[in-house]
């Protein structure tokens, strides 16, 4: 049998990450030593919603939920001490996102806000910064610090197909399963940003980059998770998915010239220019498959879309703003260097 020359992302577990504060600490140390979180109420209490130390510890838990550290028992994906104080960081994340976004909206009038896209290529977002000046060197930072989602694409959008029924679930799959390659393993899109990472010389070992991916980068993964892992959260996590597959393919289109530009290569280009098409087919369906069958069926859900397209509108918009705040005075957005990162993740 040929061997694959592609070795799987997520063939081994990622090394636990440096903590950044007495919460992550505190988990870290549980999960290296196996005993119970050690920290005050109060610590986790003063910690910040957005913050590093706060945004740490809760990806860290989630990802006992997906692929797990080097060293951790599989057990402790259900440890109720674990499960406890995920609960309590759960409570202070989702209640800053409550009161940041906007209330009342319905699904309709979110999603037609995202549905206007400005003509032409003039606007200020990090796509459109990339695509008219960005550098190699910040296509490279943008898919190290992408990597965190994207080497587990789709992933904690499957979390709701258990939860929905009929159309809505038929439609879900649907677009599900061409994320996942259509039955083809080298057409995965995780797959697809591995070869991408490769091309631009970077390590596509999933989890690889953790440390240098800031809170900012830690907040637009983690809400997934948090949607994901909750079956009240499951109107939120479908209005995060129609956000993505809505934003996806002009965001896309710019990021593909963006590497072509820079002459990063063909297989980088190509993740993106994947999702132009793909994520133009999946926008139809999850807008007209998936949302209107679900509310028509469970029309109390209106609020959770609409609060999950808010929601990921105002989490992107923070990193955007971050990382073209560090891009447009010549700095770095990586909270340490691209060539620390081996260091930090153990390796030689």
């Amino acid at each position: 049998m040929t061997a694959d020359p592609y070795r799987e992302a997520r063939d081994t577990h990622p090394v636990l990450p440096a903590p950044r504060g007495v919460v992550s600490d505190a988990v870290i140390a549980a999960l290296r030593n196996c005993h119970e979180p050690r920290v005050s109420t109060e610590a986790v209490d003063q910690a910040e919603p957005y913050g590093e130390d706060l945004q740490l510890a809760l990806y860290r838990l989630y990802e006992l939920h997906y692929q797990g550290f080097e060293g951790v028992g599989d057990d402790r994906e259900w440890d109720a001490d674990l499960l406890r104080l995920r609960g309590t960081l759960e409570h202070i994340f989702l209640h800053a996102l409550r009161a940041d976004v906007p209330q009342r909206a319905s699904a309709h009038d979110a999603l037609a806000e995202i549905l206007i896209e400005p003509v032409g290529d003039d606007g200020t977002g990090v796509s459109h910064f990339l695509q008219s000046e960005g550098q190699l060197w910040q296509l490279r930072e943008y898919a190290v610090l992408r990597s965190l989602y994207h080497l587990k694409e789709a992933d904690p959008h499957a979390w709701v197909i258990p939860r929905l029924h009929g159309r809505a679930k038929a439609a879900m799959v649907a677009v599900e399963y061409d994320e996942f390659g259509a039955g083809r393993a080298e057409e995965i899109h995780a797959r697809l940003f591995a070869n991408l990472m490769d091309e631009l010389g970077l390590d596509h070992t999933y989890g690889r980059y953790l440390d240098a991916a800031s809170a900012q980068v830690l907040c637009t993964v983690n809400v997934m998770s948090l949607f994901g892992l909750h079956q009240a959260l499951r109107g939120a996590l479908i209005g995060h998915f129609a956000a993505v597959e809505v934003t996806s393919p002009p965001g896309s289109r710019r990021l593909a010239k963006a590497m072509r530009r820079t002459g990063a290569g063909p297989a980088a280009a190509r993740f993106y220019e994947e999702h132009v098409e793909a994520d133009a087919v999946h926008e139809q369906l999850v807008r007209h498959e998936v949302i209107e069958p679900l509310l028509a069926a469970q029309p109390g859900l209106d609020v959770d879309v609409a609060f999950g397209i808010h929601a990921t509108g105002l989490l992107e918009d923070r990193l955007g703003e971050f990382l073209l705040a560090a891009w447009r005075t010549g700095r770095s957005a990586l909270r340490i260097p691209l060539e620390a990162t081996a260091q930090h993740a153990g390796m030689p």
